[in-house]
């Protein structure tokens, strides 16, 4: 598979493209196998854990609705969903399934990246990537990755930076 075989890989390129991030479009790496988990992408790229950025998409329940809230985690640990509510202004942020990921991400859960979705998703940046020069997250499939910083991921995200793990 080339990089925009996909059609989810080929839209995330686009939307980094289109956000001028070309390095990072170019950059899309196709893996020989899925990485579902940060530990697998981790060993795939011969990179420490803590510099994948592991993209969760939560369900943030509000007194009159639900919405998506992705947090984009270091893979060195786990995003603290009380954390995430108060973040949030929600009054709990649960796990979202796999129809509320693919329908508001566009992308299934183990590829979701941080951008190349139906609309934009209140997006919350672990401050511990911070420490990495490059951070690698999901290019809207299992098999595939980008690299990027945590100013650029910030910046691409329209994110909020905040410590979010436990």
């Amino acid at each position: 598979m080339s990089s925009l075989d996909h059609p989810a890989i080929a839209k995330v390129a686009a939307a980094l493209a289109e956000a001028g991030q070309q390095r990072a479009a170019d950059g899309i790496r196709i893996l020989p196998a899925e990485v579902r988990t940060a530990a697998q992408a981790a060993e795939a790229l011969g990179i420490e854990v803590g510099a994948i950025a592991n993209s969760l998409v939560f369900r943030a329940v509000f007194a009159d609705r639900a919405a998506p809230l992705l947090s984009l985690t270091s893979g060195s640990h786990r995003a603290d969903t009380g954390k995430l509510a108060e973040l949030a202004g929600a009054s709990a942020v649960e796990k979202a399934d796999p129809k509320f990921v693919k329908e508001h991400a566009g992308q299934v859960i183990g590829g979701v990246a941080p951008v190349g979705h139906p609309a934009p998703i209140e997006t919350i940046v672990d401050t511990a990537l911070e420490q990495y020069d490059v951070i690698w997250a999901a290019a809207g499939h299992a098999k595939s990755v980008f690299p990027t910083t945590f100013a650029e991921l910030v910046k691409l995200t329209g994110g909020r930076a905040a410590e979010v793990g436990s």
